[in-house]
């Protein structure tokens, strides 16, 4: 039969003295890591805007009239936008992603969709939009985008001029050529920039009661009336600019046209156009 030997507190405090800093160093280590990436997060943060400085666009698409073919619509605002190569555009062909905080890593969301049916998350989706263009980030509103929250008395606000679904009689002149006027010349949007050859559909169904800056317009066939084509606001410290412009491929395309978007969306970013 073996017999144990007492155990040695000598040694059992040495353990004891080993393991806790084994412990203190890998908490020190940990701590380090985290301060060293706080620092350099809070750097990153604090990094000077300059004109090569990526500007971060959001094109979101994904609901919509049967006769606006978004599928092709948002990769060919996509490809125009980015001709300006300072631009880092995505596309989102599904609304809700307005409800994820990822939003807020963005600079500009152009609104791309009319909604009919409330979001699972609507609550959200509203909030977060609000918050990105009052706390200073910028927004853009293209063609059937102006309808694209029926139900939102706020949107009004936030889009300057709304689809008016009480009008009868038609909302837009058939589809075709118009020449679009450029009214406010001095704009950094439109400064330079001549009259515009549009082919797309004519929108005289917008209503609100915001006061807007009008840059361009275009008369009606229909109503005989000039009309707004592009509208610019600041909507608390956030930039807004709003067309009815961009049914299809073509009526995106076409150069006027072009030109005048990817202007508007470095300006809603605060970038020089």
């Amino acid at each position: 039969m073996k017999i144990g030997l007492p155990s040695d507190p000598f040694h059992g405090i040495i353990d004891r003295c080993f393991a806790m800093w084994r412990f203190f160093l890998f908490s020190m280590t940990i701590l380090g890591i985290w301060s060293i990436s706080a620092f350099s997060a809070e750097q990153a943060a604090n990094q000077p805007v300059t004109e090569e400085t990526p500007i971060r666009v959001l094109v979101v698409t994904g609901v919509d009239y049967p006769g606006h073919p978004w599928k092709q619509t948002g990769p060919a605002l996509r490809d125009l936008v980015e001709q300006d190569k300072r631009f880092d555009t995505r596309i989102i062909e599904d609304p809700e992603f307005l409800a994820s905080d990822r939003l807020f890593d963005y600079d500009v969301v152009i609104l791309h969709f009319k909604n009919y049916e409330p979001f699972k998350h609507e609550a959200k989706v509203r909030e977060n939009l609000e918050s990105f263009v009052k706390n200073g980030k910028g927004l853009m509103l293209l063609h059937f985008a102006c309808g694209a929250f029926p139900n939102w008395p706020e949107f009004e606000q936030l889009a300057g001029k709304v689809w008016d679904e009480a009008m009868t009689g038609g909302y837009h002149d058939p589809r075709g050529p118009f020449s679009i006027q450029i009214v406010n010349k001095e704009h950094p949007i439109t400064r330079g920039m001549n009259d515009l050859a549009a082919d797309d559909e004519l929108y005289f169904c917008l209503k609100g009661t915001r006061d807007v800056e009008v840059l361009a317009t275009a008369r009606s066939k229909i109503t005989g009336k000039d009309h707004p084509m592009a509208f610019i606001f600041e909507y608390g410290t956030g930039r807004v600019f709003h067309t009815p412009l961009g049914h299809d491929v073509k009526a995106i395309q076409m150069p006027g046209v072009a030109e005048l978007l990817r202007r508007a969306t470095a300006w809603s970013a605060g970038r020089n156009p």
